[in-house]
């Protein structure tokens, strides 16, 4: 299956719930709130592996998205870069099709560019 992730990440931003930024990020995990965690290239190792630990313990999907803090901002429509964000309620889009899960393990399904 493939899956178009720029357009079903800015489709979810713009139909659904998102939150924005890795505080943010972190405290949707803690609460049990976040569907989806995506993670831009970029993120610092010491932010980025604690996100992905947290989301391994609560057993949530996470993205790392393939490009920078700043092309995912402006792909959500945000004037600043965006580290990381979660997936509340994913809205008309199919962005929680970009991972499937097979039991704790997370693995990326082929994208289209």
């Amino acid at each position: 299956m493939t899956v178009d992730v720029n357009k079903e990440i800015r489709r979810a931003v713009d139909t659904g719930k998102v939150l924005f930024g890795a505080k943010q990020t972190e405290k949707s995990i803690l609460n049990g709130k976040a569907k989806l965690i995506i993670i831009a290239k970029n993120t610092p190792p010491e932010i980025k592996d604690k996100l992905v630990s947290l989301s391994k313990a609560a057993n949530k999907s996470y993205y790392e998205f393939e490009d920078n803090s700043l092309k995912l901002g402006s792909l959500c429509g945000k004037p600043f870069s965006v580290s990381a964000m979660a997936i509340i309620d994913e809205g008309k889009s199919k962005v929680m099709e970009i991972t499937k899960k097979e039991g704790n393990k997370t693995e990326k399904v082929t994208m289209k560019k």
